[in-house]
């Protein structure tokens, strides 16, 4: 078992900071650096050096915070495996779960209460964010496993398809450009409001768009929202056009607050995926989690 200190020198590793150490472990600071200082009389070496106002890992602070992500991972394992022994649904531990948003949001709140409810034992932590910070989040140890839309595969990552989803154009029903088709000639002339850069939303769009020989910059963008909810609200209550993602706006359709508006020769589908650091993929606490979630859908 991982001591108070090695855990409290893991979190203060990840946030490059006493004090956001301080506020995630809900000790003082000074308790915090305590705890440091046991393991550098320990190991007779510095862990952390300071730089001007901020803090950084030493030589040998990064080969200790190496040495104990590998071993929390086994600690997990330990846990979950020992837990299982008389019956699978006594499984207990801590599963780090990152998503992107359209998941986070519309798929797996039904997956996580069917989960916890089987499976009462076991702490779900869920990161709400875009693809691209989701993966970063998994290959800095921050999560155990992410549902991302991908486009470039990491030798560094293993892979499992998940499902499948359709982007689509929408706009509110007060536009002028509802009830009409477009298209890709004039789909670059009308005023767009777009997802941030990272999405996987937008970067589905984009790839659909190059089929068709269309650029980001060839496009009208009047803005550029961070996170589905507030793209969707923009356009219902703005003209332009967007893409979302058709299970985030299955109720503003059906009600009509929002219409589809057809981009002739224009489809966009893509694939969303459990993604894993290699070497975790034995895990038996996300490997229960992923076949539940897959049954699921």
């Amino acid at each position: 078992m991982l001591s108070v200190a090695h855990q409290v020198f893991l979190e203060v590793a990840a946030n490059l900071s006493f004090s956001k150490a301080a506020q995630v472990l809900f000790i003082t600071q000074p308790a915090v650096s305590k705890h440091i200082k046991l393991l550098e009389d320990q190991y007779r070496v510095p862990l952390f050096e300071r730089k001007g106002g901020s803090i950084l890992l030493t030589k040998a602070g990064k080969i200790l915070n190496d040495h104990l992500l590998k071993a929390s991972e086994i600690q997990r394992k330990i846990e979950y495996d020992l837990s299982t022994l008389s019956n699978v649904s006594h499984a207990s531990g801590n599963l780090r779960l990152g998503a992107s948003t359209t998941i986070a949001l519309y798929i797996l709140p039904s997956i996580l209460s069917n989960f916890q409810r089987e499976f009462t034992d076991v702490d779900v932590q869920l990161v709400n964010r875009n693809s691209e910070y989701i993966l970063n989040a998994l290959l800095n140890h921050e999560v155990d496993v992410g549902i991302i839309e991908v486009e470039n595969k990491l030798t560094t990552v293993s892979y499992q398809h998940f499902m499948s989803d359709e982007v689509i154009p929408v706009c509110s029903s007060k536009s002028p450009l509802a009830g009409q088709a477009l298209t890709i000639e004039q789909l670059t002339k009308i005023p767009i409001a777009l997802r941030e850069r990272g999405s996987g939303t937008l970067d589905a769009l984009l790839k659909a768009l190059s089929e068709h020989g269309v650029k980001s910059s060839d496009l009208n963008i009047k803005i550029r929202l961070g996170g589905t909810e507030a793209l969707k609200n923009f356009l219902l209550a703005d003209q332009c056009l967007g893409f979302m993602p058709r299970p985030s706006i299955i109720r503003a359709l059906a009600e009509g607050d929002l219409v589809e508006v057809p981009v002739e020769g224009l489809h966009i589908k893509r694939d969303f995926f459990f993604i894993r650091r290699k070497g975790t993929d034995d895990d038996g606490l996300t490997s229960n989690f992923i076949q539940f979630a897959t049954r699921m859908v």
